[in-house]
């Protein structure tokens, strides 16, 4: 049992090291893995953050020449994924500023109400089951965007990202118990929205 774990987290670190090292050298296949890897998830939070696929787009590429400009900061501390919603998060919060210095529900337009089911990662059975999943996300999606921008983005990050408090606590910038109490309020605001509509 020891020999295993002992061989799982050296082949963890050696990982992590050769993404170090590939993000150094600016190595252009390491970073076609990552973008293989990390689209969907990206592109998800950036539409979530920015309210349109447009926006999300243009984010989505930006990020990903930031990571390349800035890979030589890359620590083995961070999770990769952290570290990137990070950078997504701050440029995402730039581009806002020179839009709209409001808040994150600036960039939400209510034409764009709907969410990237193309992104979809897990299909449904039926064409029945396709349909009513797709009608519930964007009725989901929809109450979602109704929600504050600092618990809409913890909600993201958390349920769909699948990120740990945490993590999302790095992405965010904010103290542990801050991001605990905005999933919280997030979640009793969420939960009463769909009392309401009934979704």
């Amino acid at each position: 049992m020891g020999t295993s774990v002992y061989l799982f987290v050296n082949s963890m670190e050696q990982e992590s090291q050769g993404l170090v090292r590939g993000l150094r050298r600016r190595d252009p296949d390491l970073l076609d893995e990552l973008i293989a890897r990390y689209h969907y998830r990206l592109l998800r939070y950036l539409w979530a953050l920015a309210g349109s696929r447009e926006a999300a787009e243009d984010l989505f590429q930006e990020t990903w020449m930031r990571v390349l400009e800035r890979g030589h900061q890359y620590s083995p501390r961070w999770k990769f994924a952290t570290w990137l919603f990070a950078i997504a998060r701050n440029l995402a919060i730039d581009q806002l500023r020179r839009r709209q210095p409001e808040s994150l529900d600036a960039l939400s337009r209510p034409e764009d109400a709907r969410t990237p089911q193309e992104w979809e990662d897990r299909e449904p059975v039926t064409p029945y089951d396709r349909v009513a999943a797709g009608e519930r996300a964007e009725q989901v999606g929809a109450l979602l965007r109704r929600l504050p921008p600092d618990a809409r983005e913890v909600l993201v990050l958390r349920f769909q990202e699948d990120l740990n408090l945490d993590e999302i606590a790095d992405v965010v910038g904010a103290p542990l118990p801050t991001v605990k109490s905005r999933l919280y309020r997030g979640l009793e605001a969420l939960r009463n929205l769909l009392k309401e509509n009934e979704v």
